[in-house]
């Protein structure tokens, strides 16, 4: 996994339970912090929670998603 701090998956592990849904896996960590980062890399920080939940509402699993913004990346 990545360097992510205990206190964010602490977190991210309250959050899930009070949204009623499992935390994200250590894969899915990295997949969504690589989708955030290409998404504020190719745009601005901003577009990284704005993409994050675009996928969400899309109902685009985290692999999904990340594909999607590695083709976008790609084209641009």
């Amino acid at each position: 996994m990545s360097d992510v701090p205990a206190e964010v998956t602490q977190w991210c592990e309250r959050f899930a339970a009070a949204a009623g849904v499992d935390p994200p896996t250590d894969q899915e960590i990295d997949d969504l912090l690589a989708l955030a980062a290409i998404a504020a890399h190719a745009s601005a920080r901003q577009a990284a929670p704005i993409t994050c939940w675009l996928a969400a509402k899309g109902g685009m699993s985290i692999a999904s998603a990340l594909e999607a913004a590695q083709r976008l990346e790609g084209a641009a």
